[in-house]
């Protein structure tokens, strides 16, 4: 009978304290991998290093709240900025990409984020390094008709939405019960792409903008022109009634296309040109030098959408995945103190056992050897049934934090550093076994028999 058929069968013998100390180190080690897994989720989410554009322009503002509202639709967009200025951006000859976007609705179905832009969106790489480009699943369209949509992977998975699909939306917000009469029709999927275009759905521009509720009475719109632009933006009397009724009032644009006037979108994302000779550190410095000049003014801000993700992982997401894995470390080594108190509380009960296998010509060192390995065996059971649990519990946890939070967990995802718990695990033991299995090794033959 070998070492470790021993230490098992002394352990079978125990059944009921050994279970319960494999347990302890089991919820330890299943909180660990809960949090490594989720944490790891998180940080690979907003620790992007490159996305399909330089710039982001938007409202003045927070820069983390406007990278969270229009690249990750996880928080209400600032305010919106005039299409007009758009356009502006659009034919600025230092800029080579421009492109807008509307966030603000929700899906009357599984609550997805809205997004309304333009087909440029997608001829972008969505990750330029390498160049990660959009792909879509067979017989998807490019979205023509002002009430087209193109879906994410999880929005098709989640809602079973497939070509043709009809879908109507919330305005304001997931909670709210307006919903919009307009029906958009699904035209193109895309395929998995791992970013929150997954969980989104995209609308023509056009046909964001034809939703009812979308328009502002004419006096606002001039109003808000002339606050980004000036006061001398246009000539509008707008304090003369007649002429704002004789200009269309409210719904100046309901008997067709909304004009420009009335347009606003949330975002520009912007790639800047690239100048000739200058392919390595050209873009960088122009995109600085442009990026510089519109934050200057009072109209917009624009940002490097990584800048405030890094501020936002290196001062809230980092410290708080360290401190929940150093209180779960902490639950661990509580776990290995139970098996030394289980062990240790167990040798006076086992001294005759450990005499008559002395006697029957057991070593020192073997008996040593089995207590050490009752250890090992426990931890190492405990942490093997705690890995588990832990995947469980994501898997049971992803649909809420998803939910809560819009992150796309993966159940099945598995973190390297899970390799390093097996280790640490048997380091962990063979250390709470060390004092139990020298009392064994010290045990004295002939008075243990005596008595």
């Amino acid at each position: 009978m070998n070492l470790a058929r021993i230490a098992i069968k002394s352990i079978r013998q125990r059944a009921l304290a050994s279970s319960l100390t494999a347990l302890s180190v089991a919820l330890g080690v299943m909180l660990m991998v809960a949090v490594l897994v989720i944490f790891g989720v998180v940080q690979r989410t907003f620790s992007q290093r490159s996305f399909g554009y330089e710039i982001v322009i938007g409202p003045k503002g927070s820069d983390l709240q406007l990278v969270l509202s229009t690249i990750y639709r996880l928080t209400p967009a600032i305010d919106t900025l005039p299409y007009k200025y758009y356009l502006e951006i659009e034919k600025d000859p230092r800029v080579r990409d421009a492109v807008p976007i509307t966030v603000g609705d929700f899906t009357e179905e599984g609550g997805f984020p809205i997004v309304g832009t333009n087909k440029k969106y997608f001829e972008l790489p969505y990750a330029p390094e390498p160049d990660k480009t959009f792909q879509f699943y067979d017989d998807s369209e490019v979205m023509r008709d002002p009430f087209d949509a193109i879906i994410g992977s999880e929005v098709a998975k989640t809602n079973g939405w497939t070509f043709g699909s009809q879908f109507q939306l919330v305005h304001g917000g997931a909670e709210s019960d307006h919903v919009h009469d307009e029906k958009f029709t699904v035209v193109g999927i895309l395929a998995p792409t791992g970013t929150p275009n997954d969980k989104t759905v995209f609308l023509h521009l056009n046909g964001f903008f034809a939703i009812a509720g979308h328009d502002k009475t004419l006096r606002e719109v001039l109003q808000k022109d002339r606050d980004f632009f000036g006061p001398n933006a246009d000539n509008a009397p707008l304090d003369d009634p007649e002429w704002l009724r004789t200009q269309g009032g409210r719904h100046a644009h309901h008997h067709g296309p909304m004009p420009d006037l009335h347009k606003s979108v949330s975002a520009i994302f912007v790639n800047v040109v690239r100048p000739e000779g200058a392919e390595r550190f050209g873009a960088s410095t122009l995109a600085i030098l442009f990026k510089n000049e519109i934050s200057t003014g009072l109209q917009a801000q624009a940002i490097n959408p990584i800048q405030p993700m890094n501020t936002l992982m290196e001062n809230f997401v980092g410290p708080t995945r360290i401190l929940l894995s150093v209180l779960t470390g902490l639950i661990i080594v509580v776990s290995g103190v139970g098996i030394f108190v289980s062990i240790y509380n167990s040798m006076s009960d086992r001294r005759r056992e450990i005499a008559v296998m002395r006697a029957l010509g057991a070593q020192r060192r073997t008996v040593f050897s089995i207590i050490l390995a009752e250890s090992v065996i426990l931890c190492v059971a405990g942490g093997l049934l705690g890995a588990l649990l832990g995947h469980l519990l994501v898997f049971v946890a992803a649909p809420i934090v998803e939910s809560y939070t819009g992150l796309l967990i993966d159940p099945l995802t598995f973190e390297p550093v899970e390799l390093a718990l097996l280790p640490a695990l048997i380091a962990l033991a063979s250390l709470v076994g060390i004092v139990p299995g020298l009392t064994a090794y010290r045990t004295d033959v002939a008075k243990t028999l005596a008595e």
